[in-house]
């Protein structure tokens, strides 16, 4: 297939603010039973809440030029009974909207108490907002994965693994942001996150080897002669059949060689996987990992997972390419 940058950039970022709103609310939930130390509402939770629209929002402009027609935007979301992709168009709003009242409420300080659990603990609005939006988080991992995950006659994609991959990697993008992000607003919070982002990473690489291996394995269930009816064991295509090129060479086919595919392989293994790694334990070795450290990790890491997606894309193989194998 051939890979859209606008939806390279649309899941990548969107990804990132995801994993970066569970991961706040992970620090929120685990505070609230003294595992890890309360921060500040407004330093650390309304900023991280404020830092997650803004990769949202451009997440969601950049999928606007995905689109033909974008003033048509809105009959995206008509099909939510049956489309994964409507799913996901009305569940990513209702993601940033809940992420904005999560982080007006830890602005304005309102944290009225709603109930008591019978142990005592008080569960105010941010808790009761926060994990509203974390399951609508996991939602949206589990949406945008199946639209891939959804389509049988496109193999390399139609596998549990798509979304598992989807949801670890953007899993540790952002709770590698959240470690960079605590790093100068939470110090107490930076080693936590850190080795957080290094568990991730570390399930986000086992993941995808394993669909890396998965597809590999996958061989057509058509060959040439049944895709164009004719029984000669040895066809040989020399023409795509006119000049020009069509819809079916531009949108289904990336027209790169297998050395530029296996050569961005390599490349998102090493930068979303093999270098944060690294670095990663480098960091959590030191005492006081700076700010500038973990944020150039994060940094290697999205560019290693830009190329991941668009390696994604890449590697499925439309069926129609049995047809149109070669472009003169």
């Amino acid at each position: 297939m051939k890979p859209a940058f606008s939806v390279i950039f649309l899941t990548t970022l969107i990804g990132a603010a995801q994993g970066l709103l569970l991961a706040m609310y992970t620090a929120q939930f685990y505070a609230l039973f003294n595992l890890l130390p309360v921060q500040d509402s407004q330093g650390f939770y309304g900023l991280g809440a404020l830092l997650v629209l803004v990769l949202s929002g451009l997440g969601l402009i950049a999928s606007f030029f995905h689109l033909g027609r974008p003033e048509r935007a809105w009959r995206t979301a008509a099909q939510w009974r049956t489309s994964w992709l409507s799913r996901e168009v009305i569940v990513l709003p209702a993601f940033m909207g809940t992420v904005f009242l999560y982080g007006v409420a830890h602005f304005m300080d309102w944290r009225p108490v709603l109930f008591t659990l019978p142990f005592g603990l008080s569960i105010d609005l941010t808790l009761v907002l926060g994990a509203s939006a974390a399951v609508l988080a996991l939602l949206l991992f589990i949406c945008t994965g199946m639209i891939y995950a959804c389509l049988p006659f496109l193999r390399e994609w139609h596998s549990p693994l798509t979304v598992l991959n989807y949801t670890l990697l953007g899993s540790a993008s952002g709770f590698l942001l959240a470690a960079a992000f605590a790093a100068r607003n939470a110090p107490a919070l930076t080693r936590f996150y850190a080795i957080a982002a290094l568990v991730l990473t570390l399930l986000g690489l086992a993941s995808r080897i394993a669909s890396l291996y998965r597809n590999s394995r996958l061989r057509p269930k058509s060959t040439l002669q049944t895709a164009i009816g004719i029984k000669h064991p040895r066809i040989v295509q020399t023409s795509v059949g006119f000049l020009g090129g069509s819809f079916n060479t531009r949108e289904f086919f990336h027209g790169r060689t297998a050395e530029v595919v296996r050569l961005v392989k390599w490349f998102f293994l090493l930068g979303a996987f093999a270098l944060p790694l690294l670095m990663l334990m480098l960091a959590i070795g030191l005492q006081d990992p700076t700010p500038l450290w973990l944020s150039s990790v994060f940094v290697i890491q999205y560019l290693g997972l830009l190329a991941e997606r668009w390696f994604f894309f890449a590697q499925a193989n439309h069926p129609q390419n049995l047809y149109y194998q070669a472009i003169n």
